[in-house]
C-alpha cells in the first residue's frame, strides 16, 4: 500500500506555516477585491452583500487564518502533543480556502452549501485543538476553545441572516466576532508579551499583576457585552473608559524603553495601543461625539491587523529556528501597517471631507505592508527549519 503523503512539503509541517501564508495572501487579495467593489469595477454574484462580505472575510478569512495557525502551533508546545500536519493539515487549509471561494458561486450553488462549507471550518478546528488540551488536562487553555465557540456563534448569526432564517442578526454576528478576537488577543497578550520582552531584552524581568489582568479583560468584556446588547450612553462610556485606563496601566506595567530598538517587540506594543484607542473612541462614540466605525477600525485594522502581523513575523522566525530579528523590509512593513491605521482611523476625524480618499490611501499602505511580509516570509514558511528539528 502506498502511504506517501501528497502534501509532503515544509508548508504543511506545522499549522503556522500554511495558515500564515494563507493569511498573508488573503490580506492582499481581499483588500484588492474590496477596492474594486467600492469603485464599482467589480460586480459579481455573491452570497454576501458587499459590506457583509468585506467584514466577514477580514474576520473569518484573514483573522481566523492567523488564529488557526497560531493555536495549532501553540497547543503543540503547550501540551507536547502533535497537532495536524501533512495531508490532514492541507485538508483543513483547503476547507478554509473553499469558504473564501464559494460565496462567489452563489448563482451556481445552493446558499446552504456555501454556508455549511464556511461554517464547518471552526468546529473542525475546535475539535483538533481541544483534543491535546483534554488529553493533557490543561484546562486553563480551554478559554481559547470558549472563544472559538463564540466565533462559531458569531459566524452562525451572519449566515442565519444570509439564509433568511432570521432578520438583522448579521450585525450582531460581526460585533461578536470582533469582540471574541480582541478578547483572545488581550488574553494572549498577558501570556506572551512579558515572555517575549524577557527573551528579547536581556536582563529584563516583568512582574505580572493578575488583578490588573483581570480588570483589563473584564472591563473589555463588559464593554463588548453592552455593545452587543445595544446599550449606549453613560453606561457604555463608563465601561469603555475603564477598559481604556486598565489596559493602559497593564501595558505600562510591561513597558521597557529598550523595546523601541526591537521591531518585533514595539510592533506588539503598537498593536495593543490601537486596541486601547479603540476603547477610548468607543467612549466618545457612546455619546455620539464621533462615528462608531472609527472605533471599530481601531480594533480591527489597528488591534487585530497590527498585532497579527507582528505575531506572524515573530512566530515564523522562532518556529523555523531563525534568529529573532526583523529584517529592514519587515521593519518597514511594521511602519506601513501603523500608518494604515493613522490614515484610516485618525485622519478622518480631522479631515472628514477626505474620507473616500483616505480609505483608498489606507488600502495602499496595507497592501504594501503585506506585500513585504509575503516577499520575506513566503520562502521561510515553505522551507525546513534551519536547525533540522521538526516543525
Amino acid at each position: 500500500m502506498n502511504t506517501q503523503k501528497i502534501f509532503n512539503t515544509p508548508l504543511f509541517n506545522l499549522g503556522f506555516r500554511v495558515f500564515f501564508a494563507l493569511a498573508g495572501l488573503s490580506a492582499l487579495i481581499l483588500i484588492v477585491l474590496w477596492n474594486k467593489i467600492l469603485q464599482g469595477n467589480l460586480n459579481s454574484e455573491n452570497y454576501f452583500n458587499a459590506n457583509y462580505w468585506h467584514a466577514h472575510e477580514m474576520l473569518m478569512g484573514y483573522s481566523v487564518a492567523v488564529i488557526s495557525g497560531f493555536l495549532l502551533t501553540a497547543v503543540k508546545n503547550w501540551t507536547g502533543k502533535k497537532t495536524l500536519t501533512g495531508d490532514q493539515l492541507a485538508g483543513l487549509a483547503l476547507l478554509w480556502l473553499y469558504g473564501r471561494i464559494l460565496p462567489f458561486y452563489a448563482n451556481l450553488l445552493p446558499d446552504g452549501i456555501i454556508a455549511f462549507v464556511d461554517f464547518i471550518f471552526l468546529p473542525v478546528l475546535i475539535y483538533q485543538v481541544s483534543k491535546p488540551i483534554f488529553q493533557t488536562r490543561q484546562y486553563q487553555s480551554l478559554v481559547f476553545i470558549v472563544l472559538l465557540l463564540l466565533l462559531t456563534l458569531g459566524n452562525g448569526l451572519i449566515h442565519a441572516q444570509m439564509l433568511g432564517i432570521y432578520e438583522n442578526t448579521a450585525d450582531t454576528g460581526i460585533k461578536l466576532l470582533v469582540a471574541s478576537i480582541v478578547t483572545l488577543i488581550l488574553i494572549l497578550a498577558g501570556r506572551l508579551l512579558p515572555f517575549f520582552i524577557e527573551r528579547g531584552l536581556s536582563g529584563t524581568f516583568i512582574i505580572k499583576n493578575p488583578l490588573l489582568d483581570s480588570l483589563s479583560i473584564g472591563s473589555a468584556l463588559l464593554t463588548f457585552t453592552l455593545e452587543l446588547a445595544h446599550i449606549s450612553g453613560t453606561l457604555l462610556a463608563l465601561a469603555a473608559i475603564t477598559a481604556t485606563i486598565s489596559n493602559s496601566a497593564r501595558l505600562l506595567s510591561w513597558y521597557v524603553q529598550r523595546i523601541w530598538y526591537v521591531p518585533l517587540l514595539w510592533i506588539l506594543f503598537a498593536g495593543y495601543c490601537w486596541i486601547i484607542l479603540g476603547f477610548l473612541l468607543t467612549t466618545l462614540a457612546a455619546f455620539n461625539w464621533l462615528n462608531a466605525t472609527l472605533a471599530l477600525h481601531a480594533f480591527t485594522i489597528g488591534g487585530i491587523g497590527v498585532l497579527t502581523l507582528g505575531m506572524m513575523a515573530r512566530v515564523s522566525l522562532g518556529h523555523t529556528g531563525r534568529t529573532l530579528k526583523a529584517s529592514n523590509a519587515i521593519a518597514l512593513a511594521f511602519l506601513l501597517i501603523n500608518l494604515t491605521v493613522v490614515i484610516r482611523v485618525l485622519l478622518p476625524i480631522a479631515f472628514p471631507e477626505w474620507y473616500n480618499l483616505l480609505i483608498y490611501a489606507s488600502s495602499i499602505t496595507w497592501l504594501c505592508a503585506f506585500a513585504l511580509f509575503m516577499f520575506v516570509y513566503a520562502p521561510i514558511l515553505n522551507t525546513p527549519r534551519i536547525d533540522g528539528q521538526d516543525g
